[in-house]
Formats: C-alpha cells, sequence, structure tokens
C-alpha cells in the first residue's frame, strides 16, 4: 500500500516526499482539493445547464436549442484541451496555466450567475475556455510530483486524485442544484463561482508544496514563433469580429450563427487532427499500424460519447417534463439525477479493478477489444431502457424515477468498460511523435460525440422521440459488435499493445 511507504523509502529530494497526504505528497492534498472544487462548480453548473435553458423562469427555449447549446457547451471543453496543453507546454508551464484557468472558470460562472440573458453566453464560453486550460494541466502536475513512471506510490496518487473528480461531480448536483431549481438559478451558478474561488484560494496557498519544475515552461516560444501566433491568433479575431458584425448589423444574426459552426469544428477538427497523424510519413511500419488500429477506438468512443453525455441533455429533459421525481412519496430536484454516475463510480471502479486483477491472475481478462465492445452494447442497451419510460409518458402518465435510475446505472458500467481502458490504450499506441498530444486527440473523440448530438439538435431531431433514442441504442449495439467480430483484426493492428 502507498500509505505504508517510509520517507527513507524515496530518494531525498523527491518532490514533497514529507509524504502526509494518505501516504504522498503534499502538493497531491493541494491539487485534488482544486480538482475537487473545480468538478464541483463544473457539474453543478451542468446540472442546473439544460433546466435554465427550458426553463419559464430561465431562457424559456425549446429541448432541441437546450440540447444542442449543451452539447456544443461540452463539445468546447473538450475540444480546448488541446490548445490548454499547448499553453501549458509553451507559455506559462502547467502550475500558471492552471491559477489562470481557474480565475477564468470563476469570472464564467460570475458572468452566468448575472440575471441577463445577454451575457449568459460570454459566460458559457468563459468556463468552457478555463476548463480546457485547466484539465489538460492539472493532470501533468500530479505525475510531477512523483520520482518518474515507477514511483511505486504514482498509480495510488491518480486514484485518490481521480476521487477528488467524482466526490465534488457528487456533491454539486446535491447543492448547487437544490439552490438553483428551488431558490434562484442565477444564486445557483454564483455558488458554482464561489466553488471555484476556494479551489483557486487553496491551489495558490498550496502551491508551495508542488514539484518545483510544475513552473517550468517546458517548450517555451521562440520570439519569432510568439510573433506568428499573435499574428494569426489577431487575424483570425479580427475574421469573426468582421464576418459576426455584418451579420448582426444586416439584421440576420440568430443563434445558429454560433451554433453551426461551432458544432462542425467539432465534428470537422477531429478528423483533421486523426489524419494529419496517420498521413505523417515520419512514423515507422508499427507506429502507422497502430493509428488504424487506434482509430476503430476513436470512432467507438465517440459514438458512444454521443449517447452517453445526453445524461445530462436528453435524459435531463425528460425528467423535467415526463418523470415522477420521488421516491417512497419523497420529492426531489431532477439536477440530482447527476449525481448518480459520479456516486456509482466511485462504489463499483474498485469493483471492476479487483475483478480484472483476479481474471488476469486466471489469464482471463478480456482485451480492450472486448471491453470497449461491451462499453458500446451496454450504452447502448441504456437507451433501449430508455424506450420504456418514454412509452409511460407517451401514455400520459409520468415514468418512475427507479427508470432513469436504471439508465444512468447501466451507462455508468458501460463508462467503466470503456473510458479507463481508452485513456490507457491511448498512451500505450501514441506514436513517439505525439506522446504529449495522444491524450488531448482522446478527449476529441467526446468532442465528436458531443458535436455529432448538437447537429442532430439544430437540424431539427426530437432526441427524445421513441425512434430516434431506438435508432441511436441500435446504432451503439451494432458498433459494438462490429468491433467483437473485428477484434483480430484490431489486435493484429495494435502489434505488441495489449
Amino acid at each position: 500500500m502507498a500509505s505504508s511507504l517510509t520517507k527513507d523509502s524515496v530518494r531525498p529530494g523527491t518532490p514533497g516526499s514529507e509524504k502526509t497526504f494518505f501516504g504522498h505528497p503534499r502538493g497531491l492534498a493541494t491539487l485534488f482539493m482544486t480538482e475537487m472544487w473545480e468538478r464541483f462548480s463544473y457539474y453543478g453548473m451542468r446540472a442546473l445547464l439544460p433546466l435554465y435553458l427550458v426553463a419559464p423562469g430561465g431562457l424559456n427555449m425549446n429541448a432541441g436549442t437546450a440540447t444542442a447549446i449543451y452539447s456544443v457547451y461540452l463539445s468546447l471543453v473538450y475540444l480546448l484541451t488541446m490548445p490548454g496543453g499547448w499553453f501549458g507546454d509553451r507559455v506559462w508551464g502547467p502550475r500558471k496555466t492552471v491559477a489562470v484557468a481557474g480565475g477564468v472558470i470563476m469570472l464564467g460562472h460570475l458572468t452566468l450567475a448575472l440575471p441577463t440573458s445577454g451575457t449568459f453566453f460570454a459566460g458559457l464560453g468563459l468556463v468552457a475556455i478555463g476548463s480546457g486550460l485547466l484539465k489538460a494541466n492539472i493532470s501533468t502536475m500530479v505525475g510531477q510530483l512523483y520520482d518518474g513512471p515507477n514511483d511505486p506510490r504514482r498509480d495510488g496518487g491518480f486514484t485518490i486524485f481521480y476521487m477528488g473528480i467524482n466526490l465534488g461531480a457528487f456533491v454539486a448536483p446535491l447543492v448547487i442544484g437544490t439552490i438553483g431549481e428551488n431558490v434562484n438559478w442565477h444564486l445557483g451558478f454564483a455558488l458554482a463561482a464561489l466553488g471555484m474561488a476556494v479551489g483557486v484560494t487553496q491551489f495558490l496557498i498550496g502551491s508551495r508544496h508542488l514539484a518545483p519544475h510544475s513552473s517550468v515552461v517546458p517548450k517555451p516560444l521562440s520570439a519569432a514563433e510568439k510573433t506568428t501566433t499573435l499574428r494569426k491568433a489577431a487575424f483570425w479575431a479580427a475574421v469573426a469580429l468582421v464576418f459576426y458584425a455584418i451579420v448582426g448589423f444586416s439584421g440576420h444574426y440568430t443563434l445558429n450563427w454560433i451554433l453551426v459552426p461551432l458544432t462542425l469544428l467539432g465534428v470537422i477538427i477531429p478528423i483533421l487532427v486523426l489524419t494529419r497523424i496517420k498521413r505523417d510519413k515520419e512514423l515507422d511500419r508499427a507506429e502507422q499500424s497502430k493509428m488504424s488500429a487506434y482509430i476503430w477506438f476513436f470512432v467507438a468512443a465517440a459514438v458512444f460519447w454521443m449517447i452517453y453525455d445526453q445524461g445530462g441533455s436528453t435524459l435531463s429533459i425528460f425528467a423535467d417534463s415526463s418523470a415522477e421525481n420521488s421516491v417512497l412519496g419523497w420529492s426531489f430536484p431532477v439536477s440530482w439525477y447527476q449525481s448518480v454516475n459520479p456516486v456509482i463510480i466511485m462504489a463499483l471502479a474498485p469493483v471492476f479493478a479487483s475483478l480484472w486483477l483476479a481474471l488476469a491472475r486466471r489469464g482471463k481478462e478480456p482485451s480492450t477489444v472486448v471491453k470497449f465492445a461491451f462499453g458500446l452494447i451496454l450504452v447502448g442497451a441504456s437507451f433501449f431502457l430508455f424506450l420504456a419510460p418514454l412509452a409511460i409518458a407517451d401514455g400520459g402518465h409520468k415514468a418512475a424515477a427507479l427508470w432513469l435510475v436504471a439508465i444512468y446505472f447501466v451507462q455508468t458500467c458501460g463508462e467503466l468498460l470503456l473510458s479507463p481502458v481508452g485513456l490507457s490504450v491511448t498512451t500505450k499506441m501514441a506514436p513517439v511523435k505525439y506522446a504529449s498530444q495522444m491524450m488531448g486527440v482522446w478527449f476529441l473523440a467526446v468532442t465528436a460525440g458531443d458535436a455529432t448530438t448538437g447537429l442532430l439538435s439544430i437540424a431539427g431531431v426530437d432526441l427524445n422521440k421513441t425512434g430516434i433514442v431506438a435508432l441511436e441504442a441500435t446504432l451503439a449495439v451494432v458498433a459494438g459488435i462490429a468491433v467483437w467480430m473485428y477484434r483480430k483484426k484490431v489486435k493484429e493492428l495494435m502489434g505488441d499493445v495489449h
């Protein structure tokens, strides 16, 4: 166990070798709390977002527009992890980037808390930018606390860090959701800002316990690169400003002028990034083969996230209008459903980890491909299960809350099969040239999935209709079966990666 290590078991000078946080470097406590409060603010606001968009006391939008906005917002958060990582590597270093990111997120939530619709989308944009900057760099700093990849405490440290994510995600809807729904929407958004303020404050106070090289810019931009980057950024900003000024002053502006380009970017950029890596002539034959296999995982993950992330939009909007949100006569806010996933993850993640270890000892652990296949099948099964409460609602009745809990349970089991495995296989299959970029590529699968949901909503597709839900469920199950049928081919392409 990591907590049984003594001071003498690490080299002198190892960052944080005082080890006062569950046997780990003290800096882990700082990063744990930062991530917990950031996730508290993120998931709290996210639980309120679709409900606020459709509420008569909110923006009073239709379900399709609300789902599109929610999906575009999620796709942006993950799309921006790549430039967020670039800032950490080339401009500010991880520590400064995380500190600035926290401030941007806090400002975004404060902007959302203003009781005017005009500032709402600016607030969403700020939260997305800050989240992209923070998400890409805070995990890097966790790794920097340890004495290289072989430090025996490293995996345990990331496990504790992961628990901070889920703890924040679990508590947030219970606190922010309750205040937002039952007291005042904007007060709920303000609470999210307060949570991030606490996170930033303790990060700044506790940053002295972080690894010294977390302040170092690994590959700083040269003067020429800075000039070129600023010129390009200024050019595209000017193009966007002029374009939207023309559209606005001509009287043709609608919300779709923002939503459509962003959703298209969410689909096109992942394709372009994968194509660029796959066609890179500097990759050797083995790396090219692994990238061919990785495309299977990427597409499968995009299909998975397209359905999974509707748990916060399609399912939430359905629960708001068509579910009996009570258990044994005790009513609860709709946003509380968003706490189901993190509490199931905290309960089942150790079970799944133990199961894989037990099967591995017997030589029976399923391969990565098989886990992916069953993850897809499970997320498809969750939407087949969704057909039951849809049918109940079509009959003029309210669906029981336990139907929705069952859907979230099945989806979470699928997540535990696919998400950790996807993170692991991404690091294993990354070409040497793109080793530091591939984690951003993995997050682009989330971007592609959420952007697809956004495009469907913008096109007027009602995602709460039985036919569409059945079609999405079938797509996921068929994709899972296809991955399983071609598992031997994919494993051959993976080469020495298991």
